[in-house]
């Protein structure tokens, strides 16, 4: 069951890199990014992430958190964001209810792995709502950032 923009997005609570549990609740009253991606330390995925470090700035202007979600353990996530100097939230859906939760999973992905979260980003607004989702289905490309920042600028 896809999400569509105007549905309530489904709430979360899952672990970070720092080991603190974070929940959708914890950014009422804000516009938040929530990006899905396959796999630490993989080519696609260290370029999305990276892009979204190196142009925090734009999304401070716009009033807006960001957070990035993929099913590698809580201990990886901790080295990739070390890694990479990324400066926002990582947070490891290691059970992976939250990718399902969002339909952002891959069942079959490559080399035999199952049940890795699919690129996707979402734009949830101040009250929950989703007002911008992108699943997309090959995992080489990357989300329409320009269309994520432009439907941030419609909600401030």
């Amino acid at each position: 069951m896809a999400l569509n923009v105007g549905d309530k997005a489904p709430n979360f609570k899952l672990f970070s890199s720092e080991k603190k549990e974070v929940s959708l609740e914890d950014f009422s009253g804000e516009n938040l990014v929530v990006l899905f991606f396959p796999l630490a330390f993989t080519g696609v995925c260290t370029k999305e992430l990276c892009n979204m470090r190196d142009n925090i700035a734009d999304y401070d202007k716009l009033n807006t958190k960001v957070v990035a979600i993929s099913v590698d353990s809580l201990f990886s996530l901790e080295k990739f964001k070390a890694e990479q100097k990324l400066n926002f939230p990582l947070l490891s859906d290691f059970n992976k209810t939250t990718s399902k939760d969002y339909d952002s999973i891959y069942e079959d992905f490559v080399l035999g792995m199952r049940g890795v979260s699919r690129r996707s980003a979402f734009v949830v607004d101040k009250k929950g709502i989703i007002r911008y989702a992108e699943v997309l289905e090959s995992a080489g490309d990357l989300p329409n950032f320009e269309a994520v920042k432009e439907t941030l600028a419609k909600l401030n």
